[in-house]
């Protein structure tokens, strides 16, 4: 699951030129509709560099539904360094992240989600460990920043499962995938 401009920049933090360029699209109609894409009951898989950011912003936050879920989720970060993880529940995926994250998949628990963690990813892709992408589309174009895929990704067929329009304009669009193009 990603935010994501029409030119498939996916960077927003504090650090980027266009800092925080989601916020002028938010809306109560869209803050629901993600909410709703995220679903009552989900786990994350998170890099370690987003699962630091995360836990800098959403601990702190109260009184809202989004920040309980991502707080209550179990967060699975890829990491060299377990035992600094702080913002719980918690797990590593240990040594061999492919093994851990096959491991997860066979198990009967809620979903899990990426979001962020544009190398991982890649990496889940190139394993076909992807079953569905979700992308939460701005109509702004940034030209430059950190993009969802690098040029290396190889080529990837989706299949279109649903949008939701927000009053804001942006769209929430699932896609099945399918497998190499």
């Amino acid at each position: 699951m990603e935010h994501i401009s029409l030119d498939g920049v996916i960077e927003h933090d504090e650090d980027y030129v266009y800092g925080a360029w989601t916020t002028s699209y938010r809306s109560p109609a869209g803050f629901e509709a993600v909410l709703k894409a995220y679903g009552a009951n989900f786990d994350l898989l998170l890099g370690r560099h987003t699962y630091d950011t995360w836990a800098k912003y959403w601990p702190k936050v109260e009184n809202n539904p989004m920040a309980d879920n991502l707080n209550a989720a179990t967060k699975y970060v890829v990491t060299h360094t377990p035992g600094t993880l702080e913002w719980g529940p918690v797990k590593d995926l240990g040594t061999d992240m492919i093994k851990g994250i096959q491991d997860l998949k066979t198990t009967d628990g809620p979903d899990l989600i990426v979001a962020g963690s544009t190398s991982l990813t890649s990496l889940l892709f190139e394993q076909g460990l992807v079953d569905e992408v979700v992308l939460i589309t701005y109509p702004v174009l940034l030209g430059q920043g950190k993009r969802l895929f690098s040029d290396s990704v190889d080529a990837r067929k989706l299949e279109f499962v649903s949008t939701k329009p927000t009053p804001t304009g942006i769209l929430i669009n699932t896609y099945r995938y399918v497998g190499l193009l």
